[in-house]
């Protein structure tokens, strides 16, 4: 781009940077500065309200930018995100999303709280939100990183670095002077934009191909390289046993890693009745389901009009495939149309990072203030207000361990890293979730024993694969300490939360035994079926 072309852009940038920043000042003059104002905004929100910023918190970098890239470079086997993230709804749908509003009050822990002993359920808790928050982190943070890159022209490292730290330095902010509220409201205008651009986009695609369909794959396959590979399975994950496993790994914690997602578990707790989570659920499924049949036209658009090889030389992971497919649409790198068209999506796709990073940033706060603070503190100096101040300063120091593991992380796929924080997930909270809601004997034991024993491993597993070590792609490309086959760990770790839980729970005192066992649990089970004595 020229000068004067960047110039608009960067102030097309700066005027949405500006509105969210005014939407955070506005809501937060309206605190008041108690824990269910900060953490729920009130509970005052409606199903619609709610349905779009589950939407706005669930569509991050990772579906409008990662995703898409990978469908670019690797053609069906993108496409394979796209079916576990919207499929992964229907668990949200059948299983939690009433039962947890109705036992749940602002995060995980309150839901297993509500039946067992809270001190050592609340930290084993409170310690997976924060490791799986920080992990959702860390892609928004690469995400961010490619896009403002390459809009201000620089696409090295540096530019990526202070981009990284400029983005948790905007979030920080957004969750220490807003809370729930501001948050709230920055991500129904993010899933507005967000929808609104993919819809714009998608019509370009096809009106470029004048409707057809067959056409749009037929020249994406061409210009992939890969010829008729590209829209047949295997690109990725067909090379031997360890990519067939690794595609059920990925699988298997894209469709049970939703339910377990500390940001999207706390906005149920922000409407008033289990029935209004329910129908802010069926919300979210239209918004979301028709945002990723455009994903899949946007991918491979961007193969068909670009060319992989192009959209990988941008970006090794094809983080900016959507916003080069923008310029290209607009009438290319010299004309003003690409050049407001780039700028608009490029601005649409941070708002898509800021109001992921606020909801995670504020789950996980609350996590550590409510959860860790609340349980190790004395409750003789505990205060209300005293808890959101900690939840303030939580958020300034998971902001600064997040830009640290981002500035680490970025050369990896966004969507790809968004898959381990998934693993995570599924692996530590789903579990300890549906056996507390779900199985009569279920025990604190169990409970802390679920939450470890998947947390672990996933991390371990993570941390010896060929994503940190071994590999010209892994975070540490000098050395090679990876001793697991596969890069994505939820195949070994969901299966072992579970087991863990079991065998926490067989390993106890009888039920009988334990003083107040079975009162609590046929409370808790009339609390999530009915919303009996829920907050």
């Amino acid at each position: 781009m020229t000068g004067d072309q960047q110039s608009l852009a960067l102030l097309l940038f700066g005027v949405f940077v500006a509105a969210t920043l005014g939407i955070t000042t506005w809501a937060g003059r309206r605190r008041h500065g108690s824990p269910e104002e900060f953490y729920a905004g009130g509970r005052l929100f409606s199903p619609m309200e709610n349905g779009f910023a589950l939407a706005g918190d669930y569509l991050s970098a990772a579906s409008f930018l990662g995703i898409s890239g990978l469908i670019a470079l690797f053609g069906y086997d993108g496409v394979l995100y796209c079916v576990g993230f919207f499929v992964a709804w229907l668990v949200v749908l059948l299983l939690v999303a009433e039962l947890v509003r109705n036992c749940g009050r602002f995060t995980l822990a309150d839901v297993l709280a509500a039946r067992m002993r809270e001190r050592p359920v609340r930290i084993a808790a409170g310690v997976s939100s924060v490791t799986v928050c920080v992990l959702y982190l860390v892609a928004q943070m690469v995400g961010a990183g490619s896009l403002v890159a390459l809009l201000i022209g620089e696409t090295g490292g540096r530019a990526r670095a202070w981009t990284v730290i400029g983005v948790g330095t905007l979030m920080v902010v957004f969750v220490a002077l807003g809370g729930m509220r501001a948050t709230t409201w920055i991500q129904i205008v993010k899933a507005v934009l967000l929808m609104g651009g993919a819809i714009t986009l998608t019509t370009l695609v096809l009106v470029r191909f004048r409707g057809d369909l067959d056409a749009l794959l037929s020249t994406a396959a061409h210009n992939s390289g890969h010829g008729v590979d590209f829209l047949a399975p295997g690109l990725t994950y067909g090379g031997g046993w360890s990519a067939r496993l690794d595609f059920v790994s990925l699988g298997l914690a894209l469709v049970l890693g939703t339910a377990g997602l500390p940001h999207i578990l706390s906005r149920f707790c922000t409407v008033p009745t289990a029935r209004a989570a329910r129908r802010s659920v069926i919300w979210s499924i239209g918004l979301i389901g028709g945002f990723y049949l455009m994903t899949m036209v946007l991918g491979f658009g961007a193969a068909a009009v670009l060319g992989s090889d192009a959209v990988r030389a941008s970006h090794t992971a094809g983080n900016t495939a959507v916003p080069l497919l923008a310029l290209d649409l607009g009438g290319g790198a010299g004309s003003t149309g690409g050049t407001v068209l780039f700028a608009v999506v490029a601005a649409i796709a941070f708002a898509a990072i800021l109001a992921v990073v606020a909801g995670i940033t504020l789950a996980s706060s609350a996590s550590v203030a409510h959860d860790l603070y609340g349980s190790l503190s004395r409750r003789a100096g505990r205060t209300p207000r005293g808890e959101v101040v900690v939840a303030r300063i939580a958020a300034v120091g998971i902001g600064t361990a997040a830009i640290g593991l981002g500035l680490l992380a970025d050369d990896l796929n966004v969507a790809f890293l968004v898959g381990l924080a998934f693993a995570a997930a599924a692996s530590a909270n789903l579990p300890v979730l549906l056996y507390s809601l779900f199985w009569r004997r279920f025990t604190a034991r169990g409970a802390v024993w679920s939450v470890y024993g998947g947390l672990l491993p996933a991390v371990v597993l993570v941390v010896l694969s060929p994503v940190v070590s071994g590999g010209p792609d892994a975070i540490f490309s000098g050395v090679d300490f990876h001793l697991f086959p596969l890069q994505n760990p939820g195949l070994v770790s969901v299966p072992l939360g579970f087991l863990a839980g079991w065998l926490g729970t067989v390993t106890s005192p009888a039920p009988a035994d334990v003083p107040g066992h079975a009162a609590q649990h046929a409370e808790t089970e009339v609390r999530a079926l009915t919303g009996a004595g829920a907050a």
